[in-house]
């Protein structure tokens, strides 16, 4: 409003003391007047009004510029309509542009009445009159998949302000509602669109797998993704991520598919989930705190609970910032006064200590499963580490040779508690020897830091363990990516670890050309389906082989 006299500021602001009758989107007065004020000061201007016809906000600009911030809005939801209109000015004799309309749906809006300026005063000239207004165009929303909104063309002041606003808007919220009833299969599930961004030295397949990586992450959750969309930049943006055009196109997609969440296939900072949540009015997270809420749900021991509260709190204790009043300052009553201390503050040293317990914890855990390898040490029984992507078919397989009764199913994560039995083998000289198997936890591209730390009691079963199980899901069409992902976790533990078998899974599932890639690429690795007991004997000698060449270095 810089560069405005007073006297059109008072203008504007006597606009707050107007009210319109409730059935109708505006008067050919009011609309006269708008046009009057922005005819003076040579810019648009937009009036909003709620269903009862009071002025609640006036802006100086394009509807764009002078929007309501999405956290703002007082009513919200796909199956229904904000609650408010606007009435806007605009200099250029033109249809709604698509930014101008895309603004309006990511508002959700009731309509949108846009003024076009005649570019003269209020005259009378014969038995008719002039005004600031030439004409007129209606636009709002429509509850149907093939457009998301609709638009008039050009009419008159007086065919608007005969329009019945109550009668439209009910209508379209009715049928809102029914085509959001329909879309709502479960109500307790999180309805996704999945974003992914493509940046300079990531192959197409490397970015395509990875995106349907976090689709089943998301499925695992109890999420259903409704929509995936994606951008190729350099570098992501520092405040967003993606550019403003993608991110106002992921809003409004999330807004007209009725989606409660956005999920990101990369990791954000706290200040780029804040950023992206005020410009898209729903709740923003990352792959990181997608496979933290997956560890929630499937840690069913004290041990796993424990790591798993310990990844949670270190990855919430940098995003406490930003949570509006219930951060600010404590304050009343004597000794409380002055500056004090905040809610953040707070919260952040009760979030420390918590994490400090919990650390303590962990390492008694920690002597408690050292204890339990010097007891095996001390009986001689060699220990094998079942390791692997994933959804590679770790428990399957130790299900089938050893009984476990461990959960299994065609999901990631889908289980998380180590799980060590016995196995009996018998040897060439027919002699019964027993090994040890442990069932660790799956692990996954760019495997969260936070996470690699809270279990480290349990990666120390890897460290530990005589030998490594490498088993590889030779089914997934990334399943060389994957085996590197699993190598690059277990270079970064502190401890190396011993000799690998690397064991392709899921034979049954697998195509001649792959197979033959396999063997070629790796000749003394094995091959055999849990699932259909293909190959077993075979593991089992190879597992004594591999425990008598480990144990005798």
């Amino acid at each position: 409003m810089q560069g405005l006299k007073p006297s059109q500021l008072k203008q504007l602001q006597r606009l707050y003391h107007q009210r319109l009758p409730g059935d109708c989107i505006t008067t050919p007065e009011f609309a006269q007047r708008l046009g009057a004020i922005s005819t003076e000061i040579n810019q648009p201007i937009c009036a909003y009004l709620n269903r009862r016809g009071q002025v609640i906000r006036v802006g100086v600009g394009s509807l764009h510029k002078t929007q309501i911030p999405l956290m703002e809005l007082p009513r919200y939801g796909a199956e229904r309509l904000s609650g408010i209109r606007c009435i806007a000015t605009q200099l250029k004799v033109e249809p709604p542009t698509a930014s101008t309309l895309t603004t309006m749906a990511l508002q959700r809006l009731d309509a949108l009445a846009l003024l076009t300026l005649s570019g003269g005063g209020f005259e009378r000239r014969g038995g008719g009159a002039t005004g600031y207004v030439s004409q007129a165009y209606l636009a709002h929303l429509v509850p149907h998949p093939e457009a998301t909104w609709t638009v008039t063309p050009p009419i008159s002041l007086d065919v608007l302000s005969q329009q019945d606003f109550l009668a439209l808007v009910e209508g379209l919220e009715e049928e809102f509602r029914r085509e959001f009833v329909a879309q709502q299969v479960d109500g307790d599930q999180d309805r996704v669109v999945l974003v992914g961004l493509m940046t300079k030295g990531m192959s197409r397949t490397q970015f395509q797998n990875s995106l349907a990586e976090l689709g089943r992450l998301v499925d695992t959750a109890g999420g259903e993704v409704l929509q995936t969309l994606s951008q190729q930049r350099d570098r992501p943006h520092p405040q967003t991520v993606l550019g403003a055009g993608k991110v106002q196109e992921i809003a409004l997609a999330a807004q007209t598919l009725g989606a409660s969440l956005v999920v990101f296939d990369c990791n954000l900072s706290p200040a780029q989930v804040r950023n992206l949540e005020r410009l898209m009015g729903v709740r923003v997270v990352d792959r990181t705190e997608v496979i933290l809420d997956i560890f929630a749900q499937r840690a069913k021991t004290g041990a796993g609970k424990l790591q798993v509260e310990l990844a949670q709190l270190e990855y919430q204790l940098p995003r406490l910032t930003g949570r509006g009043q219930a951060m600010s300052r404590l304050g009343g009553g004597i000794g409380t006064r002055g500056p004090g201390e905040t809610k953040l503050e707070t919260e952040r040293r009760a979030i420390q200590r918590r994490i400090t317990r919990l650390q303590q914890e962990v390492n008694r855990l920690r002597s408690h499963r050292a204890r339990m390898r010097q007891q095996r040490q001390k009986q001689a029984v060699p220990s094998v580490a079942v390791v692997g992507y994933t959804n590679a078919g770790k428990s399957t397989l130790l299900n089938v040779l050893t009984n476990a009764e461990v959960y299994a199913a065609d999901q990631l994560f889908a289980t998380l508690d180590p799980t060590t039995r016995r196995l009996t083998v018998t040897d060439p000289d027919l002699q019964q020897r027993t090994l040890v198997l442990t069932d660790t936890v799956g692990f996954i591209h760019n495997l969260p830091l936070s996470l690699m730390d809270a279990f480290r009691a349990t990666l120390e079963e890897v460290t530990e363990a005589d030998a490594l199980l490498h088993v590889v899901d030779l089914s997934h069409p990334a399943w060389q990516r994957q085996i590197r992902a699993v190598m690059d976790i277990l270079g970064k533990l502190p401890i190396t670890p011993g000799p690998i078998l690397l064991a392709f899974n899921k034979l049954d599932q697998v195509d001649g050309d792959t197979l033959t890639v396999a063997k070629e690429e790796f000749p003394q690795a094995i091959f055999l389906s849990a699932r259909d007991r293909i190959g077993l004997e075979t593991l089992r000698q190879r597992l004594l082989q591999l425990v008598d060449y480990a144990t005798a270095e």
